[in-house]
């Protein structure tokens, strides 16, 4: 079923998808909101290129993908397959409000900027040893990072 929806739907959704082979375009920072939540616009952009066969080496439903998932409640499958209808945004960010775990705003602003705030040190042992070689590798050698979301950005050149 989720292989005909794709299918039928697979021109939209790479109209919609960034090209993350090339290093020319990147998901949209971890910062970025969708929903009202962080890491949910760059979730998307991650979905729909792997969707489209443009993921490069961004993964979809990685460790990271698998906080908002588990603060939000959603399922990866069922998220994944209405991604894939070639859904946009605003058709996401709603299906995403309805499908999302009931939190007061408070809630999810709180939780929003513990994400922001976020250490590495803070980061689970595994998170962390993988952080330290990634960032020795990926990363300009003068940069430092002081939050788990400065690893993306440095990277992605928006830092």
């Amino acid at each position: 079923m989720q292989k005909k929806i794709l299918k039928e739907n697979l021109t939209k959704v790479k109209s919609l998808s960034c090209d993350l082979r090339n290093g020319k375009e990147f998901p949209r920072s971890p910062r970025a909101l969708l929903a009202g939540y962080v890491l949910a616009a760059r979730i998307v952009d991650k979905c729909r290129a792997v969707l489209s066969g443009w993921q490069g080496e961004y993964e979809s439903n990685c460790p990271v993908d698998q906080i908002w998932l588990k603060f939000t409640g959603i399922d990866y499958g069922s998220f994944r397959a209405f991604v894939a209808t070639g859904a946009n945004d605003e058709e996401i960010s709603s299906w995403i409000i309805a499908h999302a775990k009931k939190r007061t705003r408070a809630d999810i602003v709180t939780w929003n900027n513990k994400q922001r705030e976020t250490r590495l040190s803070d980061l689970s042992p595994q998170l962390q040893e993988f952080l330290e070689d990634y960032i020795q590798q990926f990363l300009p050698h003068d940069s430092i990072v002081y939050r788990w979301f400065d690893v993306y950005d440095l990277e992605e050149g928006r830092m």
